[in-house]
């Protein structure tokens, strides 16, 4: 995959070992020869999910600024107008090569407030909202003109410790924090039930999760003694959280601090952040540019538990908080291995690992929660993409 066309490719580092694609002369049809310089067990998944494709020479003819307001494809609409942060409209491209979509005009509308889209649902404004609030779900229930539709994603999320500052560097006390947070009460109170508890990197029924691994007990004795045991009494810790980036994240980021907050060796407290700048730390490959202890989410559409754990808690991970030879180690022969069974095996062994050193709070797999128009018929996705080409008007 090389850089010649005057930008990078944001897809570049998930695609280990692609070094391009090529259309066979001597095939009829729409097939690729995908080029490679080693050994990647799950580049079919990788360009299934990351693999948006754009024209060569329009990329090369356009500077960033425009490619970033516009678009480029074969795709089912057209881009008619884009309004940074307030909308973008498409248009159906009636030339599609399947058959055109029944939605004739796709208008996105940006809104962070949930109310305004709850608002806006109910009203008959809107047809399609996502992230719709526990508090607000029955009142979409309610409407005549609404519906809920809700779906368990594939993003979780988590509080990355950085392993190399005090006192989140001792294991003891990163596994403290995962016992003093009640992790059920978070699912049934906050979430009001829109969530699942996690206590590996790894959702099931993924490839490499580990049957035999659960969510950390709530047990607030053992973790004022781990604490103790850690050396890292009397630690003030700060935890940084986006603000509605995730489904309820600034009320599970304050229920977490106070239930840490509950042990007498330890306080904690929040900071709430933009989410854009938490990014911006989080992704310039320097650890120590970010804060120490953060909430974030991490959508994994591949299904492969490799995909979560290389960039976020390997060494060299692009968002990695953690490093550990053993788990580097894990990772690597999963990745340089065609045995599916042995591979399953060493993920499997690698989010074991990821539990007993908790380098993160293991949180929630978020729900993908939506208010739907009952003009609409649609069914979400578990990877949180919103099909627009599926969507069809309800029959009457």
């Amino acid at each position: 995959m090389k850089n010649d066309v005057g930008i990078a490719s944001p897809q570049k580092s998930q695609l280990a070992g692609v070094t391009g694609a090529e259309v066979p002369s001597d095939v009829d049809g729409r097939v690729v020869d995908v080029l490679s310089d080693g050994l990647n067990p799950i580049v079919f998944a990788e360009f299934a999910v990351y693999c948006d494709v754009m024209e060569k020479a329009w990329t090369q003819e356009h500077d960033p600024s425009y490619i970033a307001k516009n678009m480029n494809g074969t795709g089912p609409f057209e881009q008619a107008d884009y309004e940074q942060n307030v909308r973008v409209v498409f248009d159906r491209y009636d030339d599609y090569w399947q058959e055109p979509a029944a939605v004739t005009k796709l208008t996105f509308n940006a809104a962070k407030e949930s109310s305004v889209r709850v608002n806006k649902l109910v009203a008959g404004e809107t047809d399609l909202t996502v992230n719709i609030p526990p508090q607000s779900i029955p009142r979409v229930q309610n409407a005549e003109t609404a519906r809920v539709d809700a779906i368990g994603s594939t993003r979780i999320i988590y509080n990355a410790m950085r392993y190399d500052v005090e006192p989140f560097s001792s294991p003891k006390f990163r596994q403290a924090m995962n016992y003093a947070v009640d992790l059920q009460s978070i699912v049934e109170n906050v979430l009001q039930g829109f969530g699942g508890e996690t206590g590996q990197p790894t959702l099931k029924p993924f490839f490499g999760y580990e049957d035999e691994v659960g969510p950390y007990p709530y047990d607030q004795a053992k973790a004022e003694q781990l604490v103790e045991e850690s050396g890292m009494a009397g630690a003030e810790i700060e935890l940084h959280t986006p603000v509605g980036r995730y489904l309820k994240d600034v009320q599970i980021a304050q229920a977490v601090a106070n239930m840490i907050d509950q042990l007498p060796n330890v306080s904690c407290s929040v900071k709430q952040r933009d989410f854009g700048a938490l990014a911006s730390q989080l992704v310039d490959g320097d650890i120590t540019t970010g804060p120490n202890f953060y909430l974030i989410g991490w959508g994994n559409a591949t299904f492969d538990a490799a995909q979560t754990i290389i960039p976020l808690l390997t060494s060299d991970g692009a968002l990695t908080s953690y490093k550990n030879d053993e788990l580097d180690q894990l990772v690597e022969q999963a990745q340089n291995t065609a045995d599916r069974e042995k591979r399953d095996q060493l993920l499997q062994q690698a989010n074991a690992h990821c539990h007993e050193q908790a380098p993160w709070i293991y949180l929630n797999r978020q729900y993908s929660v939506y208010g739907v128009s009952e003009r609409l018929e649609w069914k979400p996705r578990n990877d949180e993409r919103v099909d627009a080409y599926a969507i069809e008007p309800a029959s009457n």
